[in-house]
């Protein structure tokens, strides 16, 4: 059975922080459910914190937090986690992931641009009225989600963040822990990518977006 995340450590447990999140998990590992207990209590805001700067909502947040514990707590007790003693860098990853895959599953059609008001699917404002052009539309979203999947990591990210996320680039910033050229830069290339990638599947765009 999985430990609540919002339990209630022992009190003098819980006021020793000279135990290191190692010796912590290590304790789980054997057994001890209120190590943690103690390991959610110490970091539990600050992933709540990571988690909100993305999603901008606190039920939201309130179940994703909940979700990155469980998710956290059945890769220990699988006996998969070997972070070497670097949980908090390890669960913030959870929870930053999980908030990312929360926009690319609600967010189905995000609107994808280059610079700020300009619509990389210029040519895809389709007539509200026409069946077959809501079906070409449906059908060109599709190819742009997985278009999306195949960029790398890092690209994928700042993309998923800036247009389903609807984050600025300073947020970017500091959901991922870099500068915001970085960020910039990473969404450059994302969007260079994706222009290969619909010139080799010919998706049609607005070429003039891409220029230089």
């Amino acid at each position: 059975m999985l430990p609540n995340p919002t339990f209630h450590a022992s009190s003098n447990l819980m006021k020793d922080e000279r135990i290191h999140d190692s010796a912590l998990v290590s304790f789980y590992q054997k057994g001890d459910e209120r190590a943690f207990e103690i390991l959610v209590n110490r970091h539990k805001d600050k992933i709540f914190t990571t988690i909100l700067l993305i999603v901008k909502d606190t039920n939201i947040a309130e179940d994703l937090l909940q979700d990155t514990f469980i998710k956290a707590v059945k890769t220990i007790k699988s006996g998969k986690y070997n972070e070497q003693g670097k949980f908090l860098p390890w669960v913030s990853r959870i929870a930053h992931n999980l908030a990312i895959d929360f926009f690319r599953k609600e967010r189905r059609y995000p609107t994808v641009v280059m610079e700020e008001n300009a619509n990389v699917f210029n040519t895809l404002s389709f007539a509200e009225d026409s069946v077959e052009s809501a079906q070409i539309r449906k059908e060109t979203f599709r190819k742009l989600r997985l278009m999306i999947q195949k960029l790398p990591e890092k690209q994928r990210e700042v993309l998923i963040m800036r247009h389903y996320a609807e984050m600025s680039f300073q947020e970017i910033a500091d959901a991922t822990c870099v500068s915001v050229n970085t960020a910039l830069g990473r969404m450059r290339y994302a969007l260079i990518n994706l222009r290969k990638q619909m010139k080799k599947y010919n998706v049609s765009y607005d070429q003039s977006i891409f220029a230089g």
